[in-house]
Formats: C-alpha cells, sequence, structure tokens
C-alpha cells in the first residue's frame, strides 16, 4: 500500500475550534503524514485548547495568532513566517462564519452588516491569505479550502452562508488562475453534513443530515476522517496535476435530483 509522505514539508493550518473541527482532522492527517505543522489562530483561549488536542504529538507546533478580518494581522503573520526564514508547502482555509441570526428565515431579510459578516470571515479572508501566503510557499505548493454544497443548491437553514460559500469556490478557480504560474495549486473540497461546532447552529441540520444519508448512493455519511484523507490527497505531490477544482466528499449526495 502507497503511503504519502510529507517528512520534507510544512503545512501553515487556519480554523482550529476543536478536537471536532475539520482543521484539526486534516492538520493531524498530515501530521501523521510527516508534515510539519503551524497553526493560526484567534485568541488566547483558542491557543490553550490546541496546546491540549495537540498534547499527544512528539512536538509542539508553532500557534501564530491571527485575526483575518485585520489586515494588519495578517500582514504580521506572514511577516514574522518570513523573516524566520520559513516556507510553507501547504495552505489550509478552514474558516468560516455568520451571525447565527442570519442562518434560515426570510433571505431577503438578510441585514447588510450579517451579509458583510459572511463573506468577509467566510470568502475574502481566502484571498487575504493566498495573497499573503504566495511569497513564501515553496514551488509545488498546493492550497485548500472547505466548501459545501449549499454553493450550488439551496439549504434553507444555510442561507447567508451558501452565498459565501459560492463566491469561495468562485475565488478557488481565480486564485488557481492566478497563482498557477507560480506552480501553485488551488482546490476545494466540498465535504457533506459533518457534526462540527458550526453545524450546531445551522436551523435544520439534522434534516439535512438525514436526508444526505438517505439519499445518497452510499446510503450513509461522510466521516471527519474521510475529508480529512481527500485533503492529504490534495495537498500532497499525489495531486500534481488538479488545481481549480470542487472535490465533493458527499457519499455521492451532490450528483442526485431528488
Amino acid at each position: 500500500m502507497y503511503e504519502i509522505n510529507l517528512n520534507t514539508k510544512t503545512a501553515l493550518i487556519f480554523g482550529f475550534s476543536n478536537h471536532r473541527s475539520i482543521a484539526w482532522h486534516t492538520a493531524n492527517k498530515l501530521y501523521l503524514a510527516g508534515a510539519t505543522i503551524i497553526f493560526s489562530v484567534y485568541g488566547e483561549k483558542m491557543k490553550k485548547n490546541l496546546l491540549k488536542t495537540t498534547a499527544d504529538w512528539n512536538y509542539t507546533p508553532e500557534i501564530i495568532e491571527c485575526d483575518v478580518s485585520s489586515d494588519d494581522d495578517i500582514h504580521s503573520l506572514f511577516t514574522k513566517i518570513e523573516k524566520s526564514n520559513q516556507k510553507i508547502d501547504m495552505l489550509v482555509h478552514s474558516i468560516a462564519m455568520a451571525d447565527k441570526n442570519e442562518l434560515g428565515g426570510d433571505y431577503l431579510s438578510l441585514s447588510r452588516e450579517g451579509f458583510k459578516l459572511a463573506m468577509d470571515i467566510s470568502a475574502y479572508s481566502f484571498v487575504a491569505l493566498c495573497n499573503g501566503a504566495r511569497n513564501i510557499m515553496n514551488n509545488d505548493s498546493s492550497i485548500i479550502t472547505y466548501t459545501f454544497q449549499a454553493s450550488e443548491k439551496v439549504f434553507p437553514g444555510y442561507n447567508v452562508m451558501g452565498t459565501a460559500k459560492a463566491a469561495l469556490e468562485h475565488e478557488v478557480r481565480q486564485i488557481a488562475f492566478t497563482l498557477g504560474e507560480s506552480n501553485i495549486r488551488v482546490n476545494a473540497i466540498s465535504a457533506g453534513p459533518l457534526d462540527t461546532i458550526s453545524s450546531r447552529v445551522i436551523q435544520g441540520y439534522k434534516n439535512m443530515k438525514s436526508a444526505a444519508s438517505e439519499r445518497s448512493p452510499l446510503k450513509r455519511n461522510i466521516t471527519l476522517e474521510e475529508v480529512a484523507n481527500s485533503a492529504l490527497f490534495l495537498l500532497s505531490d499525489m495531486s500534481s496535476g488538479i488545481t481549480g477544482e470542487t472535490l465533493h466528499v458527499d457519499s455521492g449526495y451532490n450528483i442526485m435530483g431528488i
């Protein structure tokens, strides 16, 4: 059986929240493949939580605090990495945010501020982080972000986040084109419903999960492990010819018409 070896690679991970987050499972999968992991989190509480979660690793990962809504914070983060003469090979963007009051209900009642928040944190942050990372990434590097099928279809409980995810997927294609000459690949993973801290605030989440399980070709929901395995593939040299794509990891639910 072929095993992906990332012993010479370094990954920069955004979006850790707890041990159930997609960012954590992705980071741990990369760590087990041999990669050096750098985390970026927001807030001292999240930093302490991350240190507890990585306590059984054989090294303490570098953690850099960053508020992705702040251009100064983003500039400071990449300047710090550059000044330490570090280069990265993988960038993982697993960041999304919306006011829970904007999830569900009448879409036309979305507030301007709620719309701005979702688009800024969930979509624009990807542009800003890719721009910051482009000068510290090695040749043959890879970037991924996470999306959801609400970018393509109506999931009433997802509301403004569906709009943000649609923007994010367009960014993936644009940035893949922009960074292609630098041999940096950019892709997205569209994961099916997953039990994370974020999914708890989505109205009708249990119904979404049940529908995916009942109607998908595989007749089951996916796992965080399966998503992390797909991330490992896209971030490794095994996917060297793939860029600008959105890979559905959802038991095939996206192909169904009912």
